[in-house]
């Protein structure tokens, strides 16, 4: 199904943090957005989920108007439009494999919900994807007490309990190690191309974009000022997203990189990348 966004603009008081912007997202698509801090990337992607209502403007997807959902409409679009954030967002001193059964919730009754009994399937089930993002050791330890790289993994596996139709990743990565920062996008396209499901991601970072997604879209101030192919992502399109001169001078695209370039890294990462690893180096909004 389509997903589309027709004009849609968000206020707080007199600022205008998304301003009319209008796509169309076809089923199965993985899309990165991409821009400066404060562009608007974090509010459009919690509009999509509805976290945070638009002050005008469509979403839809397929037949649903996303936009005026309400009640039990809205939680079945929070179940089918699951979300990844940067702060992982879990319950520190619930195990692992608690955490990800949770994403089971809006698809059962409250009664159940409330006295969190999780039927054999779901734990199955949430052992499966823990298996597939190579965290099913820790199933039984507090989420606290992993590290940030395990943690995302574990929010992966929760949006992934609530069979989505689509998923939103609001800067997974920005706090990872470079090879933490690797598996989760690796997950993330993992994800898209064997179940077909709409990725869309915010990312700090150039090289993550044209490495991991089919389609960028790049936002300032506010506004969409670039949609195109990895390839499309020129100098010119570059100094549209960040304000950098036509020429290049003015920002350094290894200060929004995820390839390790530092001399002192240079022998590390040749070990890794000689076995099978491409490095991604942690860069910082």
């Amino acid at each position: 199904m389509t997903f589309e966004l027709r004009n849609i603009t968000r206020r707080f008081g007199n600022r205008t943090a998304v301003d009319a912007v209008t796509i169309e997202i076809p089923q199965g698509q993985m899309v990165g957005i991409i821009g400066r801090s404060g562009a608007g990337k974090s509010t459009l992607l919690r509009m999509i989920n509805r976290l945070t209502d638009p002050t005008s403007g469509s979403i839809r997807f397929g037949d649903r108007e996303v936009s005026s959902l309400k009640g039990a409409a809205l939680r079945e679009w929070h179940r089918d439009c699951a979300m990844i954030f940067q702060q992982f967002n879990l319950v520190p001193r619930l195990d692992v494999l608690t955490n990800v059964l949770l994403g089971r919730l809006n698809h059962r009754s409250t009664t159940l919900s409330m006295l969190s009994i999780f039927s054999r399937e779901e734990r199955i089930m949430a052992i499966a994807a823990l298996e597939r993002l190579g965290i099913e050791q820790t199933a039984l330890q507090p989420a606290g007490t992993l590290s940030g790289g395990q943690q995302q993994r574990v929010a992966i596996a929760r949006a992934l309990m609530q069979t989505p139709k689509m998923l939103l990743a609001d800067e997974p990565i920005a706090s990872l190690d470079p090879l933490n920062a690797k598996i989760v996008m690796d997950a993330l396209r993992d994800i898209n191309e064997r179940e077909g499901i709409t990725v869309v991601t915010n990312l700090h970072t150039l090289d993550t974009a044209r490495n991991y997604c089919d389609r960028i879209i790049g936002m300032a101030a506010g506004r969409v000022v670039f949609d195109g192919q990895p390839s499309d992502l020129t100098a010119d399109a570059i100094h549209a997203i960040y304000g950098a001169d036509k020429d290049g001078a003015g920002i350094d695209e290894s200060m929004t990189s995820t390839s390790i370039k530092t001399p002192d890294a240079a022998q590390a990462a040749g070990a890794l990348q000689s076995a099978g690893i491409q490095t991604l180096a942690n860069a910082r909004a």
